[in-house]
């Protein structure tokens, strides 16, 4: 047991198991991590420290009710409203992502903790994509009706991220 991180982490090793690492909560601060026999320790603490970090994050996008946020969003700029919108946790690289041919838009579950100022920039980033699908002009000139769109930019920026990922 991990005494000293965000949720007790419980690591059970099996033989059974042999390439994939499977983590599950099993109580509100308790995380079990099933791994296989025949990993190092040093592994084992780097899939400790991952697993922990993505629970972590879900846990901080619970308070986030993104559909309201959109919809909110979306009526005072004049953009559409999208047909879903949700947190992720398999983009590295983008904070948001855009499917306007279904309306479907997905947030980086790694920006939970983030400012709701810059959330919502890249919320708007998104929704000015059910439009414009691309970073055209016209494009740009949707995203920026939110008015703390470059203050949000220069946060991503010095996040080390390029704005223009979306």
């Amino acid at each position: 047991m991990s005494s000293d991180l965000p949720f007790q982490v419980e690591v059970v090793r099996s033989t059974r198991r042999t390439k994939t690492v499977h983590a599950r909560q099993v109580g509100p601060d308790r995380l079990r991590l099933s791994i296989p026999a025949w990993m190092t320790a040093g592994e084992e603490a780097e899939w400790v420290a991952k697993m922990t970090a993505r629970f972590e994050r879900r846990r901080s996008t619970a308070a986030v009710d993104l559909a309201a946020r959109a919809a909110k969003l979306a009526a005072e700029l004049d953009l559409p409203r999208p047909a879903s919108i949700r947190w992720v946790d398999n983009q590295a690289h983008r904070w948001g992502s855009c499917t306007p041919a279904t309306g479907t838009i997905r947030i980086s579950s790694r920006m939970a903790g983030w400012p709701s100022w810059v959330i919502d920039a890249v919320i708007v980033h998104e929704l000015a994509h059910l439009v414009e699908p691309n970073h055209s002009p016209a494009f740009h000139a949707l995203a920026d009706r939110y008015p703390l769109a470059e203050r949000a930019k220069g946060f991503l920026i010095a996040k080390g991220w390029d704005v223009d990922d979306g």
